[in-house]
């Protein structure tokens, strides 16, 4: 047998261990810190063990978000402000990961890998770009192999590429994990993730695989936050205080979901390269509310959101006894969840603490799942999505 370098000997031997510790990192398009969950894994595929050890969100400063937002969601960037942040970000995530492991008195050589989502510049998927000569595309910046030297643990990096790569639209890549963590034999199940973005995963009763879909819904909080921002000065709607002063615009309403997204096929991706101030302005000019008082506007964002969300689940599921399971920010909105209530009344709709997983931490641990199935799983088959594993090996040496 040829010799394997240390590099190739250690990825054996990690990828054959009975119990694996990894990292998850994940950073969103709301920009609001980095999610890092360590989690010990034993198995792969549908006989995946995973438990949560630790997670903590790693606030970003104002500074480090102003300097991203440079290059976030722009068709003309600085490409030299592009450069200097791929590696500035993989190396300041890789110090907050060793600033996580002191506090919680790890030794990062007991960490077998990281796998680290980096952070979404552009999401550009043939839908939306309208390019006849090129595909599906986005892009992560926040370099593995800066991480790995960081840390001195091995990194798994940039999963999107290939799932673009097997034809895919590079998201959402919740449906691996959620397939194996969240399926139940005789209850139809929605996992839904409302981050910047919102997706959803059905998971049904029968467990059949080709019936699952997993796709992007519409506006999560990112028009929201960016509304709050802009008009309030703060960073979010804590506890949806600010929609529920106020009062929902239907005429508004109706404007925002008046684009052709919303009646694509399933599944689809999107981000805020559409959903974005210019395009609330645009919907509040068509619909003549430029003088909209703003704690309704709120109100209207909110709902939007909600909207968006059970108008996708009445279309394709209605009829069925849903258990819907919540992640994510707008989990805590409770203007946006109550909203959603109302317009799925025979749903039971609850946070996914109650399939034990942490709303804050999901896709954490889910992009942390993606790095064991790397490591030592293989290519699922979930209906017509892509059979892949994902994910750049970088060596820490």
């Amino acid at each position: 047998m040829p010799h394997l370098n240390h590099n190739l000997q250690k990825l054996v031997a990690v990828a054959t261990k009975a119990e694996r510790l990894g990292i998850g990192l994940m950073s969103g398009t709301s920009l609001d810190g980095l999610d890092i969950a360590l989690c010990r894994f034993s198995g792969s595929g549908f006989n995946t063990r995973v438990k949560l050890l630790e997670f903590t969100t790693m606030p970003y400063v104002d500074e480090f978000k102003n300097e991203v937002r440079q290059v976030f969601s722009r068709k003309t960037v600085d490409l030299e402000k592009l450069t200097l942040l791929n590696a500035y970000i993989g190396n300041f995530h890789g110090d907050l990961v060793l600033g996580c492991l002191k506090a919680w008195k790890i030794d990062a050589q007991q960490v077998d890998f990281i796998t680290s989502h980096g952070q979404t510049i552009y999401h550009a998927p043939k839908r939306q770009h309208q390019h006849t000569n090129y595909p599906n595309a986005t892009l992560q910046i926040g370099d593995g192999d800066h991480l790995a030297v960081k840390t001195g643990i091995l990194t798994i990096s940039d999963f999107r590429q290939k799932h673009l790569a097997a034809g895919g639209e590079g998201a959402p890549l919740a449906l691996y994990g959620d397939v194996i963590l969240g399926n139940k034999p005789g209850e139809d199940r929605v996992l839904l993730n409302i981050g910047g973005i919102a997706n959803l995963t059905y998971l049904p009763a029968n467990g059949d695989n080709s019936q699952i879909l997993c796709t992007d819904v519409g506006p999560g909080n990112t028009l929201l936050d960016a509304a709050c921002k802009e008009y309030f000065n703060k960073p979010y709607d804590e506890d949806g205080l600010i929609a529920s002063s106020g009062q929902v615009d239907e005429v508004l309403l109706q404007a925002l979901l008046d684009h052709p997204f919303f009646t694509d096929t399933v599944p689809k991706t999107t981000g805020p390269e559409v959903f974005n101030l210019a395009y609330v302005a645009g919907a509040r000019q068509a619909s003549q509310t430029q003088n909209i008082d703003l704690p309704d506007l709120i109100a209207t964002l909110s709902a939007f959101t909600a909207t968006a969300i059970a108008n996708l689940i009445k279309l394709n599921y209605s009829g069925l006894s849903l258990k819907l399971f919540v992640s994510g920010g707008g989990y805590y909105n409770a203007h946006t969840m109550r909203y959603l209530q109302k317009l799925l009344p025979n749903a039971a709709i609850s946070g996914t603490s109650d399939l034990g997983i942490n709303p804050d931490a999901k896709e954490a641990i889910l992009f942390a799942l993606l790095g064991n199935e790397a490591l030592c799983g293989e290519p699922m088959t979930i209906g017509d999505n892509p059979a892949v594993l994902m994910g750049k090996l970088s060596f820490p040496v």
